[in-house]
Formats: C-alpha cells, sequence, structure tokens
C-alpha cells in the first residue's frame, strides 16, 4: 500500500466516513460478509467484508434482489474482525472500502470446512474454507464473463444491463463448460479451482448462485473493488489477474496449473505471460473462442483482441494451449491429446 493515497481514494475515504457516522446514529450496525475462503495446511487467506445495515438485516435480504441494489452498502473501514479457524483465533482489520483479504496462520485438515467471522458483537458468518492438501497436484483458475456465463460485458450499454437490472437467472451458461470443469478437476481428488474475474465484490453473491444452479464445481472467487485505488481512478483489471495468477502459483506450489479462459479480451495474453513466469507450473492453457458475432458484442471487432504471442521462446515450452468454441470442445480437446487420465 503507498504511504499517500491517490486523492480520489481520499475523497471516497472521506465520503464513506461520513455515511459510516450518519448511519451508526440511526442504529446501523455491523456485519461481516464472508467469501469463499482458501488456504493450505498451515494458512487461510481470509475473503470477507465488513458492512453496515439497518438493524434486523438478515444475509439472504442483502444479497436478494435485482443486482443494483448491491452498489448501495456502507463499508467500514477499521474494524475489529474475528476469525475463528478450528482451534485458531484470530484478529484483523477491515480495510479499505471493508475488504478483508489477509492470511493468517492455522493447522487445518486437507478438504472443505468452514469458518467463523464477527466484529463487534454481530452474529458469527460462517464462510466455506477450501484447504489445499500437499498431495493434491491440479489446479484449476477460470476466468467467469463469456468463459462460464455469457456475458459481453465490456460492451458499454449491454454491461450496465447485466449488472445493474438483469436477474442473474436468467444469465446463460457457456454449453459444456461446467462438465468438462468436473471432468478435469475428478482426474486429481484433491483438485483445487478458483474462478478469476474482474467483476466486483458486491455481485459475488449472485456469481455464487449462478455456478450453483449450472453445477460448476465449488471453489473461491477471486473479485476486485471497481473504485478508486490507492494509487489511482480505477484499477486495472489485467494487473488485478496478474497479481492474483502470481498468488496462486507461489502460494500452492504443489500444483500443476490449468488456467481456462476466452479469447475476447486479454486472458490469452495474461496467462501466456504467467506460463512465461512459471514454465514448471502451468501445464496447459484452455481458451474459448469467441464467435465472430461475440467478438463484436465484447469488443467491437469480429477478430480476437488478444492473441497468443509467437516467439522462438514459446515453442520450447513444455505448456500446452488449447482452443474451442464451447466446454465441450475442450473437453474432446483434453481427451485426444490424452490430458484426462
Amino acid at each position: 500500500m503507498p504511504t499517500r493515497i491517490h486523492r480520489s481514494a481520499q475523497v471516497e475515504d472521506s465520503i464513506d466516513a461520513l455515511v459510516e457516522r450518519l448511519l451508526r446514529r440511526r442504529g446501523w450496525r455491523v456485519r461481516v460478509l464472508p467469501y469463499t475462503c482458501y488456504g493450505t495446511g498451515g494458512a487461510v487467506r481470509v475473503l470477507a467484508r465488513v458492512l453496515l445495515t439497518p438493524p434486523g438485516t438478515r444475509r439472504r435480504e442483502v444479497e436478494s434482489g435485482r443486482g443494483w441494489r448491491r452498489f448501495l452498502s456502507a463499508p467500514v473501514t477499521g474494524v475489529g474482525v474475528t476469525v475463528i479457524i478450528g482451534e485458531h483465533v484470530h484478529e484483523v482489520v477491515s480495510g479499505r472500502g471493508g475488504y478483508v483479504d489477509t492470511s493468517v496462520p492455522a493447522e487445518c485438515t486437507p478438504g472443505w470446512t468452514t469458518m467463523r467471522l464477527s466484529a463487534e458483537g454481530s452474529p458469527p458468518a460462517v464462510a466455506p474454507l477450501r484447504v489445499v492438501g500437499p498431495d493434491a497436484t491440479l489446479g484449476v483458475v477460470c476466468d467467469i464473463d463469456d468463459t462460464v456465463m455469457i456475458t459481453a460485458l465490456p460492451r458499454p450499454l449491454l454491461a450496465f444491463w447485466n449488472t445493474f437490472v438483469r436477474h442473474e437467472t436468467s444469465r446463460r451458461a457457456v454449453p459444456g463448460m461446467a462438465h468438462f470443469l468436473r471432468t478435469l478437476l475428478a482426474t486429481d481428488d484433491d483438485g483445487f479451482i478458483a474462478y478469476l474475474s474482474t467483476g466486483a465484490w458486491n455481485v459475488a453473491p449472485a456469481l455464487e448462485g449462478f455456478l450453483t444452479r449450472h453445477r460448476f464445481p465449488p471453489g473461491p472467487l477471486l473479485l476486485t473493488d471497481w473504485g478508486p485505488t490507492a494509487d489511482g481512478w480505477f484499477r486495472s483489471g489485467r494487473e488485478h489477474k496478474r497479481a492474483e495468477l502470481r498468488r496462486l502459483i507461489t502460494g500452492l506450489p504443489q500444483l500443476g496449473w490449468v488456467l481456462v479462459g476466452d479469447d475476447g479480451q486479454h486472458d490469452p495474453e495474461i496467462y501466456d505471460e504467467a506460463a512465461e513466469a512459471a514454465q514448471d507450473k502451468v501445464r496447459v492453457l484452455a481458451i474459448r473462442q469467441l464467435t465472430p458475432a461475440e467478438q463484436v458484442l465484447t469488443h467491437g471487432s469480429p477478430e480476437p483482441l488478444s492473441e497468443l504471442p509467437s516467439s522462438p521462446a514459446r515453442a520450447g515450452r513444455s505448456v500446452r494451449v488449447l482452443r474451442a468454441p464451447d466446454g465441450n470442445g475442450l473437453l474432446d480437446a483434453f481427451r485426444e491429446r490424452g490430458l484426462l487420465d
């Protein structure tokens, strides 16, 4: 974090502090909204957000309704959060925007379990926790927009409609993608998947509901914040993905990775950079090919926005690149090349 944050962030923080004081006077109370967390046998990454809500508000009331309501929350910065993981108890503090994103030491048994988070006497919120064991060998990173969910997100009008108006139950899943990911993870009983997107954390509960309804394998979401950052007016989606990939690959060194994305934006370029930086860890790049019509809706041209670079250095790499228009095609490509045991 820079020692001096950007002026836009200072303005946002001042507004948030004023809103917090006003709402606390009206009796609003602190609550913790947990996200799916992950970790290893010795450390856990805690992901959550601290918000102010009216007295008596239930979690499902915050998460339900049309998309725009999820952006009308009151984040609380600098609030102590108690994290309980088994016998381990930790105290952490919410950062800018009310977000909690920190690692704490904890000895956990591999597999799925839960953890509890509370703040200022609020009822404990239960967060799913995926612990990756030392014997796990497969990790999957999967993009969301136009990889698992058909969105054409960058088109301004459609992006606004999808985010703020359209209900998540009306969104369509990419054909065969859920089956492809389930089949891929079935090759390793301890396989781990994370969903990486430049979408806002405000829609995390809706995305979790979408993934569950369409039978995608469960895993943590790694999203971002749309507001001003500590060093600029807006966050960089590409830098967010680069940073999260580095954190996953270095934090879970026992895993070999399959990176799943689409060619409508910059996934091929970002994934290729990750493969170049960690050639012994990234095994396969699986790229969904958008149709020319989808390409036009996404960025205005019928051609892919980003192609994998061609270079002599790339020719000597062991990482494989597979392309197909949907999950069924990617599954067939994996089988044809003997990549599914």
